[in-house]
This record gives C-alpha cells, sequence and structure tokens, in this order.
C-alpha cells in the first residue's frame, strides 16, 4: 500500500476542518432564533472541555507566560465578537453566504498585519483584497430595501474579528505560545464573555436545540483540531487553498437541509473571493518555493 505524503495529509486534514466547520454552522443555523451570545457560549464551552482532556493528556500547563496575555487577550476578544457576528449572520443568511463572508478573514489579516506585525503588503496582495472586498459587496447588495443587508454586514465584521484573530495567533506562534492553550484561552475567555449575556437573556431551549449546540461545538472541535494538524503535516502555502471547501460543503448543507439556493449575484461574489484566495495562494506559493 502506498504511503500517503505530508502534503496529501495536510490537503486531508484541511478539507476535514472545513467539512467541520461546515457542519457547525449548519446545526448552528438548525437551533434556530437563539440569541447569538447563548449560542456562542454553548459552541465554547463544548470546545472548552474537549481542549481540557486533551492539554491534561498532553500535560499541557494552563497557565501562559506573562508576556503573551496581552496577545492571548487580543485573540481571545476578537475572536469572540467575530464568532458572535457569524453566529447573527447564520441566522439570517444563506449558510453559504455566511461562510463566504467569514471566508474574508485572511485578507482582514493582510491588512492587520501591516500595524500588529509591522509587515508590508505587496501589490499583489492589496490588489487581492480589493477584489475580495468587490465580491463581499455581490454577496451584502448594500442598499436601504434589502432587509438582509444587516446581517450580511455582521457576516463581513466576523470575518474582520477573525482576521484579527488569526493575526495575533501568528503573533503568539512566533514567540512559540503552544496552540493547545491558545484555544483553550479564547474557549475559556469566550465562555465568561457570555455568561453575563447568558444569564440575563437566556431563552428556554428544546432538547434538540440542545443537541445542535452540543454538536455544533463538537464540530468546531473537530475543524479546530484538523486545522493544527493540516500545518503540522504541510505548510500553509501548499495546502492553505483547500480550505476554501468550506464554502463548497456550506452551499450542499444549505441546498439539502434549507433548500437555499444563491442567487446569481452572490454566486458571482463567490467566484471573485475565492478567485482573489486562489490567486494568493499561488502568488506566496512562488514567493517562498
Amino acid at each position: 500500500m502506498a504511503k500517503i505524503s505530508q502534503k496529501s495529509k495536510g490537503i486531508l486534514y484541511i478539507m476535514a476542518a472545513a467539512f467541520g466547520f461546515a457542519m457547525m454552522s449548519l446545526f448552528v443555523k438548525l437551533a434556530g432564533d437563539l440569541p447569538a451570545f447563548q449560542k456562542a457560549f454553548f459552541r465554547n464551552f463544548v470546545a472548552l472541555i474537549f481542549i481540557f482532556i486533551m492539554m491534561l493528556r498532553e500535560k499541557v500547563g494552563f497557565i501562559p507566560p506573562k508576556e503573551h496575555i496581552p496577545d492571548l487577550l487580543g485573540r481571545s476578544f476578537f475572536g469572540t465578537m467575530g464568532l458572535l457576528c457569524n453566529f447573527y449572520a447564520l441566522g439570517r443568511l444563506n449558510l453559504s453566504d455566511a461562510n463566504m463572508l467569514n471566508k474574508l478573514s485572511p485578507f482582514f489579516a493582510i491588512i492587520f498585519s501591516i500595524f500588529l506585525l509591522k509587515e508590508k503588503p505587496k501589490f499583489a496582495q492589496i490588489i487581492g483584497v480589493a477584489v475580495a472586498f468587490v465580491g463581499s459587496l455581490f454577496i451584502i447588495k448594500p442598499g436601504f430595501d434589502n432587509p438582509q443587508v444587516l446581517p450580511a454586514v455582521a457576516g463581513l465584521l466576523g470575518g474582520m474579528g477573525a482576521g484579527i484573530a488569526y493575526t495575533f495567533v501568528r503573533r503568539l506562534g512566533q514567540k512559540q505560545e503552544n496552540s493547545r492553550r491558545i484555544v483553550f484561552f479564547f474557549s475559556a475567555f469566550s465562555c465568561i464573555l457570555c455568561l453575563p449575556f447568558l444569564i440575563f437573556e437566556y431563552e428556554r431551549m428544546s432538547g434538540l436545540q440542545l443537541i445542535y449546540l452540543i454538536l455544533a461545538g463538537t464540530f468546531a472541535c473537530i475543524g479546530q483540531l484538523g486545522i493544527t494538524k493540516a500545518y503540522i503535516c504541510a505548510p500553509a502555502r501548499e495546502i492553505s487553498v483547500y480550505d476554501y471547501t468550506q464554502v463548497i460543503f456550506a452551499a450542499v448543507l444549505g441546498f439539502f437541509v434549507f433548500g437555499d439556493i444563491p442567487d446569481w449575484l452572490s454566486v458571482l461574489g463567490y467566484i471573485l473571493i475565492i478567485g482573489a484566495g486562489v490567486a494568493m495562494f499561488f502568488y506566496n506559493k512562488k514567493r517562498t518555493d
């Protein structure tokens, strides 16, 4: 039997992660019109349990170095804000639209890397960001008569929050911070931040809604672990483009579960954003090879 290469393993892991996050989105949407804080709390509480057990098994310390705490707080705050915006959008948009807007995060990461990492973007990266944001306008369809503008803008802000959070993760990676502890800190921070809102604005859930949120948390863990394993097996320049399969998974799930069919403007937006992402992938690969 032929041995699977590390790159092939990385591709499989990142596609498994994409499927995990698409399933998470599906179950968050199936949970219905619950407050975003409530959905985020249960999603992250499940993740917190999983990562807590993993850290105990691997004997990873729970207390980070003092100098890492500001970046951990930045990653956790913006990650939580991004998650809340994404969950708000998921409740009101097509599954594929919400997932596509969230996939703007790498382009936001390029912008915020200027301020947080002091990186100067290349001309090709600036063009890629511009094309991606033009694509987002086709999905958002700005206009006073469009009731989906607000959730679409929330989806865009979700991508921005995730992009800032990923930039903080890169800073933590440069400081050799443990990846498990980054996930643990984020999950714990998010639960603590959401808890007061959960107490005062809690809405009673059916048993089925609770199961959906537990499944959302479980698939989020699969996604998080898949991403981690993928980038252990292969560098981002070789596999990151396969992360866009999440949009394909979300579109298929949205069609079969909710009967969602994106309009032609949204599809054009997908093409522009994914096209910009693929172009950036090959540009970065050429620079590093």
